[in-house]
């Protein structure tokens, strides 16, 4: 894969655990994701755990990544772990997925 140009559409794949559950959490992902015009979506994995999927320009994805790695007021996140990989182009809008 060559690396894309500034500007070119990436995919950031997150995994968050903390406190995520009945904080608001998955809203607050999905506003953001939307506050930075990116598409995806987010996900409850299980007890204190999150996933989301967002697709955007690299810049407005790492702020993307600081807003869900501060979270929401009443949450807390104690870790974020984060992969970069080649957008696919998939999604339409910022959603909620439920859970698995």
């Amino acid at each position: 894969m060559t690396e894309p140009e500034p500007g070119d559409p990436v995919r950031i794949h997150m995994w968050v655990t903390g406190r995520v559950q009945g904080v608001g959490f998955r809203a607050f992902v999905q506003q953001s994701g939307m506050l930075f015009n990116l598409t995806g979506w987010v996900r409850n994995l299980g007890y204190e755990s999150v996933e989301t999927v967002a697709e955007g320009p690299r810049e407005r994805l790492e702020k993307f990544a600081e807003a869900v790695k501060a979270g929401p007021r009443a949450g807390r996140v104690d870790e974020a772990r984060i992969e970069w990989e080649a957008a696919r182009g998939e999604f339409q809008n910022f959603g909620v997925k439920y859970s698995l």
